[in-house]
């Protein structure tokens, strides 16, 4: 992707977020994020040295948050959701429709629980929502350290983001065909 495409496609706010967290990174660990998935391990490290009971969670799950949405959005596409105004509550959209706050996801890998007042689950559209929800259940069990793990998160989401994909494309399909 083009530096030019990147700038229009990352709001402003967004991409100073995602900046603070690689800043923080390489402060802390001397290693530089990369925004790809390979750096995701790096930045789950990183994390595990955030104290969940701390003023920290919040201010790093948004920055981290911003940075994590935006290795998810150079990979698999999308587009982020502002209109919240608040950075905890920023929403990223998968071109499926899926969409999740990415700020919630970084707080339960810091604090390794669902119990995080920040959002974190996946949504699809009402049409897709169905679908989003058998494929998670369908999913084979991971361990605790693998489900609060952002590395193990964006393999989720690519994993509902193909199975929905192939799913839009298919009732695309049976809505081009007609009733038969």
């Amino acid at each position: 992707m083009s530096e030019a495409t990147d700038r229009t496609a990352c709001p402003e706010a967004v991409r100073a977020y995602a900046a603070q967290t690689v800043r923080y990174v390489q402060s802390a660990l001397g290693l530089e994020l990369e925004y790809d998935s390979d750096t995701l391990p790096l930045l789950d490290h990183y994390l595990t040295t955030v104290p969940a009971e701390s003023a920290l969670l919040l201010l790093t799950a948004t920055t981290a948050g911003a940075y994590f949405g935006e290795v998810i959005r150079r990979q698999l596409g999308g587009r982020w959701d502002l209109s919240t105004g608040d950075p905890a509550t920023w929403r990223f959209v998968l071109p499926t429709g899926m969409s999740f706050a990415p700020a919630g996801v970084v707080a339960r890998a810091i604090a390794r629980s669902d119990d995080v007042e920040l959002a974190s689950s996946f949504d699809a559209p009402p049409k897709l929502r169905p679908y989003l929800q058998d494929t998670l259940s369908n999913m084979g069990e991971v361990s605790v350290d693998e489900y609060y793990s952002l590395c193990g998160r964006f393999d989720t989401l690519e994993h509902l983001h193909a199975v929905l994909l192939g799913i839009a494309v298919e009732l695309a399909k049976q809505k081009d065909d007609g009733p038969n």
